[in-house]
């Protein structure tokens, strides 16, 4: 550099000093979706049904409505002249929300939402549900599955969302099977997913099977005690372990496109609760043996009182001379501690889960 100035000479110094932070920069991957579970494309289920198919399931879900028996209640009635215990009829569906919903799992809600559908009204009756407006009181309007239908195609065409996602609707399965048979005419082409308690029946999965991509069940409890105290139903737990097991042998374990949205599978949810994490330890155990280690599991943390949980009883108690007024459900009338939770996922590690929920650290992308 001895021909050129001082200055350009300083500024060719500074420009080779410098050169070496222009080195190429290898990004992060944000995402790692091991071969087994991943989809070069995915086509909805009730795309692919024959017209043979689709005339055998409008026929049984008419059938089922007439003597409905699509849920453990087992109620048996003619839900064109009467209702049973969801008191929910035969012609229309009734319906609290319908929008695209970012508060999802994230391969789920995706990047322009999960396209959510909550029915009111419930086969259950959880004490400490946090729907209870929709659940349990039945707001919303109603719905014929023509109409219903209808906004299937809103939420894919104007909402842009990555799904339709069915919120509680084990009470109106017939209703709901019919819509996806006419939103399928209609133009549909997204997945289905059924947001269930996995209070069902066999014979109720059986007629959402090819229409359903992804089950979303919960296991809520793990003893019959718990069950007909917490949420009002004898033999959930029997029923949930026949739905899962049912659910997974027709989709499988969870799979994605290569942008990290879900397509099919199961993806299952539990509420941990306060004082029942030995009940979530059991549930984690049984799914490991009796359904898949690569089962796709959101042990959810964030249970709060509510519904009927917390309120005052009827009757009062004497302390120190003084009456106090006690309240319902006490032992699950608080948030869940941290060690609780905890101790259920190290008991689904240990029965050799592996495939949790959750998101990344720095929320640039799905963790799966």
């Amino acid at each position: 550099m001895g021909c050129l100035s001082k200055p350009l000479r300083q500024l060719m110094s500074h420009r080779f000093r410098l050169r070496p932070s222009f080195t190429p920069i290898i990004p992060k991957r944000c995402i790692g979706i091991p071969p087994a579970f991943l989809l070069d494309d995915y086509t909805p289920r009730y795309q692919l049904l024959s017209s043979v198919d689709e005339a055998k399931k409008r026929s049984r879900a008419y059938a089922h409505l007439r003597e409905c028996n699509l849920c453990p209640r087992l109620c048996g009635v003619n839900r064109y002249e009467e209702t049973g215990t969801c008191l929910i009829g035969a012609q229309t569906v009734k319906v609290n929300v319908i929008a695209p919903h970012r508060g999802e799992e994230p391969c789920i809600q995706g990047f322009h939402g999960s396209g959510s559908v909550f029915f009111s009204g419930c086969n259950l009756r959880c004490v400490f549900c946090q729907n209870h407006d929709i659940a349990h009181q039945r707001n919303g309007f109603d719905l014929t599955p023509e109409e219903l239908a209808d906004w299937f195609l809103k939420l894919q065409q104007v909402g842009n969302c990555h799904n339709i996602n069915l919120v509680t609707p084990e009470h109106v399965v017939p209703q709901v099977a019919l819509s996806i048979l006419t939103a399928r005419d209609m133009g549909l082409k997204i997945p289905i997913i059924y947001n269930t308690s996995s209070f069902d029946s066999l014979e109720s999965l059986e007629l959402l099977d090819g229409l359903v991509d992804i089950y979303l069940p919960d296991f809520k409890v793990w003893k019959n005690s718990t069950s007909k105290r917490l949420l009002k139903a004898d033999y959930y737990t029997e029923t949930a372990m026949e739905s899962v097991k049912a659910m997974h042998k027709q989709v499988g374990d969870l799979c994605f496109t290569s942008d990290g949205i879900a397509k099919k599978g199961v993806l299952l949810r539990h509420l941990v609760m306060p004082g029942k994490e030995d009940e979530g330890r059991e549930i984690m155990r049984w799914l490991a043996e009796n359904v898949s280690k690569d089962l796709y599991v959101h042990i959810m943390e964030q249970y709060h009182p509510d519904a009927h949980v917390g309120k005052k009883k009827r009757t009062t108690k004497k302390t120190d001379g003084e009456e106090q007024a006690e309240v319902r459900y006490a032992d699950i009338n608080r948030a869940i501690r941290d060690e609780e939770l905890g101790s259920v996922r190290d008991a689904a590690v240990a029965a050799g889960l592996w495939r949790f929920c959750e998101v990344n650290e720095d929320n640039s992308m799905f963790h799966l």
